[in-house]
Parts: structure tokens; sequence; C-alpha cells
């Protein structure tokens, strides 16, 4: 196995040894959510023709899973490596750079996308779902993952502690996740709260990924996907720099 491979290999497995926690725990998390905003806003909301609220729900808790593991993988695995010692031994074999972006990030996907699957078989047996548009489900399904695993690099590599791990998460990503429509549309929002929603990047991801499903959405899916390659592609930039110059991690 080359260096990016194996480093890759190594976060997966570390996920995966403990599978019950890491994938598990947030499978159940999304049903509960599913089970009580479904039962108790079934009959008094209604956001698209023809589609349930249970069944307008199920994408969005997806895809919220998705996104806040693939963040938690990159991001708790750094810090835990800096604070523990243990990254030490990565930076003793010869890696580079992009070595360590594609090992992280990609691990990270792989994470996000089997929570998002695992959440994605227990609610679906809720509702009845639709597939109108496949491509857009796996396109903002992967490029989602991939945006919140390098934003877990950054965070990981930018925090000396548990504690600003923790106020990165809770007031940076949680916020931006909960508002961007996972358990409402956009358009019952004030036009002020909607303007506002519309700079979050967050709620392309999730508008773009509930599109596959049903084949509408608040705006195009085409602008979603660019405003989202071009979050990532930003985001990209600044963690490989981060990696290249050893951000916190190299004395």
């Amino acid at each position: 196995m080359t260096g990016w491979q194996t480093l890759f290999y190594k976060e997966v497995m570390r996920f995966w040894k403990v599978g019950f926690q890491t994938v598990g725990a947030p499978v159940l998390t999304a049903v509960l959510y599913l089970l009580i905003f479904g039962h108790v806003l079934e009959d008094h909301v209604k956001v698209y023709d023809q589609v349930s609220y249970t069944a307008f729900l199920v994408p969005g808790l997806v895809m919220m899973s998705v996104l806040q593991n693939a963040f938690a993988n990159s991001s708790s695995s750094l810090i835990q490596s800096k604070i523990m010692g243990s990254l030490v031994f990565v930076l003793l074999a010869p890696l580079g750079h992009w070595s360590w972006f594609f090992a992280y990030v990609g691990s990270s996907i792989v994470r996000g996308l089997a929570v998002g699957s695992g959440v994605f078989v227990v609610t679906v047996l809720f509702t009845k779902i639709s597939f109108v548009a496949p491509f857009w489900i796996v396109t903002f399904a992967v490029l989602g993952a991939a945006l919140l695993g390098t934003l877990g690099v950054i965070a990981g590599l930018w925090s000396e502690k548990f504690d600003q791990m923790a106020a990165f998460q809770n007031f940076v990503i949680l916020p931006m996740t909960f508002l961007s429509g996972v358990f409402y549309s956009i358009h019952s929002l004030p036009p002020v709260w909607q303007t506002v929603s519309h700079l979050n990047p967050f709620f392309y991801m999730i508008d773009g990924f509930r599109y596959g499903f049903f084949g509408v959405s608040d705006v195009s899916p085409w602008l979603s996907l660019g405003i989202v390659s071009g979050a990532l592609l930003a985001t990209s930039a600044v963690a490989v720099h981060l990696l290249r110059i050893g951000y916190k991690i190299r004395g």
C-alpha cells in the first residue's frame, strides 16, 4: 500500500473499530428526530405538494448526519492525535501534505456516507421515498462529506485542546447545520431570514440533496452545485496550505 492509502486505511479502521459509537449512535439520534418531529408536525406542516412532512424530513436528516459525522471524523482524529502525542508517528512517515489531505478527507467521506446510508435505511421504513434524480443524491452526498471533512481538517489543525474543538463545532458547525433547512423549507421564513439562509453553504448542500429525491427544491440544483463546489475548492486550498506548512503540528 502507498503512504496515503495506509493512512486512509488506518483512519477508516479507527472509526470502524468503534462502529457502535461512531455509526450506530448517529443513526439512533436521527431516528429520534424523525419520530418526534414527524409525529408532531406531520398533520400541521406541508412543504411540497404530494410530499408528506415525514418524507420531507428524511433527506434532511440523512444529509445532516453525513455532514456532522464527516466533520467529526477528521477533526477528532487530529485533535486526539495531537493531545495524546501519537501524531508524531504520522509525522515521521515520509508522507506529503497531499497524502494527509486525501487520507483524512477520504476517510471522512467514508464515515459520512456510512452513517448517512444507515440513517436512510432505518428512516425509510417510516415513510415512502422516491428517487427522482439519483445523480444529485450521490453528488451532493459526496461533495458535502468532502467539504465537512475538509473543514474538520482545518478545525483539527487549529485546535490545541478539546475546548477549542467543541467551540468550533457548537458555534459554527451545529448552527449552520440546523439553520440550513433540515426541518423546514426556507420559503416558510420571513424575507430577512430567507436572505440569511442563502448565505449559508450548508443550505445548498441539503437543498440539492433533497432535490434528488423529490425533483423540487428551493433553489436550482445547478446553483447549489456551483456554490458547494466553490466552497469545497476554497476550504481545500486552505487545508492543503496548512498541512504543507505544518500548521500547529510541527515545531
